[in-house]
Parts: structure tokens; C-alpha cells; sequence
């Protein structure tokens, strides 16, 4: 049975989400404007073998949404003391997206953290260089997994933009739920994201300005390459070849959030490599 749980350091709350189960803990990492209700399928899956849990980030979901605190260095340290609090020494660590950069760059500087690490279609590997980091503002309006911020005029609009989102392609009853628990109602009686925009920009920043892979890891880790997902060619994948020393490449169907829109396929793979 899973419950959410939420614990305070640092001045704010972490809200995440806790199987309670038996077994080797795997801790479950969404990525940019997502929050830890996307791991649900999975995690039902996987708690069969596994203690897993998925957090809301800061600036995400339930948890705190403090107007900086955003970097790489902050957020590691919400994980590590998340991960005590859990009584965690390590952890199978898995990162989508935005989070699979932060894995890299945590695995960098406390591997002993992680007991193996799960790559999901990770993004911006490399730091980028300046002019990107001034543009790349521009592109926020446009960026299909950030027009579910709105707002929206009601929940009605809401709900058609959802439809139309890869991450909710199938509009099953999981993946309404997880559109729904991405909005609040706004104080003008809109509907906007819980994720914060001073944590989209300084995590923007972030992504762009920090490299994640800067030296060899040693952690086993896998690397999931969705099928219709952003990392799709050869050349994407160098820097995690030459980085993780101990790397295994798996193809798995869907997109992006295969794990929201191929659950039982993702869950496979993943309790395959954990094994």
C-alpha cells in the first residue's frame, strides 16, 4: 500500500510518495514540471521486489516551492537527507529527464550513494554554451511538456490541453489522475501548475550551464532509450558511453514518459537490470 509522506529540512517540505514494502530501496526521480504520482504504475510494479519511493522535488507537486535553491548542489543535498530520513545509506537511483542530469551529477560526487543507477531519456548531458542559456527563454511557450503549465481559463480548457499531451497519450485513468494532480487553482480562479516559475528558470540555468558527466563512474547503470523519445541516435548516448564505466543500453517502447505510457514494459526492463 503506498501513502504520502512528506518531511521538513532546510526550510521546506518534501512531499513524496512511500510503497513501505521490502526490499532494496529504489528511489524514483520525475522530471521537469512532473511530480512523483507518474511513478505510480511503476512503482506498484516494482514494489513486488523492491522498497520504492518517488518525490516531489522542490518546486514540484506537493512539496515546498521556494523562490530559489533551484541548483544541482541543493537539490542533491534534498535527496541526501531525504534519503536519511528514510534511513537509506544507498539506494538503486532512478532520474527522468531533467533528474537523470542530477543523477549524473550526484553519482559524480557521492557515488556511494547509489547501489546502480537508472538513466530515463535524460537531457542536456553537456553544459551548454552562453548564447543558448539567453535564448533558450524563449522557446518556454513552445516546449510541448511545459504547455501544461497554462493557465487555463477553467479546468474544461485544462483538460483538452491534456488530451493532447504525448505524457497522456492514452488518457487512461492513471494519466488523468496525474494531469489533475499537476494543477491548483490560481487566486484569480484560473488553472495553473503547481510547478513554480522561478523553479522552471533557475533549473533552466542549471541544466544549461552545469555539465553533468565530467568524469568516469563506476556505478552499474542503465540507460533507458525509449523509442520515440529525445534521445535517439547513436551520437546522443557518447558522453554516457564514455563516462559510466559499467553501462548497459536497453531500447523500450514509448516516448519520453515511457513510464507513464508503457508501464508494464518500463517496469520489466527495470526490475531486469536491478536484479
Amino acid at each position: 500500500m503506498v501513502i504520502r509522506k512528506t518531511v521538513s529540512f532546510n526550510q521546506i517540505e518534501l512531499s513524496y510518495l512511500d510503497w513501505q514494502t521490502d526490499g532494496e530501496p529504489v528511489l524514483l526521480l520525475h522530471g521537469l514540471a512532473d511530480h512523483a504520482l507518474g511513478w505510480s504504475a511503476v512503482g506498484e510494479h516494482i514494489a513486488q521486489h523492491y522498497h520504492p519511493v518517488a518525490v516531489d522535488m522542490r518546486g514540484h507537486g506537493q512539496s515546498s516551492k521556494p523562490n530559489d535553491g533551484y541548483d544541482f548542489d541543493t537539490v542533491m543535498g534534498d535527496l541526501v537527507q531525504l534519503m536519511e530520513h528514510l534511513g537509506w545509506s544507498a539506494a538503486h537511483i532512478v532520474g527522468h529527464s531533467w533528474s537523470g542530469k542530477v543523477a549524473t551529477y550526484w553519482a559524480t560526487r557521492q557515488p556511494e550513494h547509489f547501489l546502480t543507477m537508472v538513466l530515463v531519456d535524460p537531457i542536456f548531458v553537456y553544459g551548454m554554451p552562453g548564447i543558448f542559456r539567453l535564448t533558450f527563454p524563449l522557446f518556454y511557450g513552445i516546449l510541448p511538456f511545459l504547455k501544461g503549465m497554462g493557465p487555463f481559463a477553467d479546468w474544461d480548457a485544462a483538460i483538452q490541453q491534456g488530451k493532447q499531451m504525448k505524457q497522456y497519450r492514452d488518457w487512461n485513468s492513471l494519466q488523468e489522475a496525474v494531469f489533475r494532480e499537476s494543477l491548483a487553482e490560481n487566486p484569480d480562479g484560473t488553472m495553473g501548475s503547481k510547478f513554480t516559475k522561478a523553479a522552471r528558470d533557475e533549473i533552466f540555468d542549471a541544466v544549461l550551464r552545469v555539465p553533468g558527466l565530467t568524469q568516469e563512474i563506476q556505478v552499474p547503470s542503465l540507460f533507458m532509450q525509449p523509442q520515440a523519445g529525445v534521445n535517439r541516435f547513436d551520437w546522443q548516448l557518447k558522453p554516457y558511453r564514455k563516462y559510466l564505466k559499467n553501462l548497459r543500453v536497453e531500447t523500450i517502447p514509448g516516448n519520453h514518459w515511457a513510464f507513464l505510457v508503457e508501464p508494464e514494459n518500463f517496469s520489466k526492463t527495470l526490475i531486469d537490470f536491478l536484479a
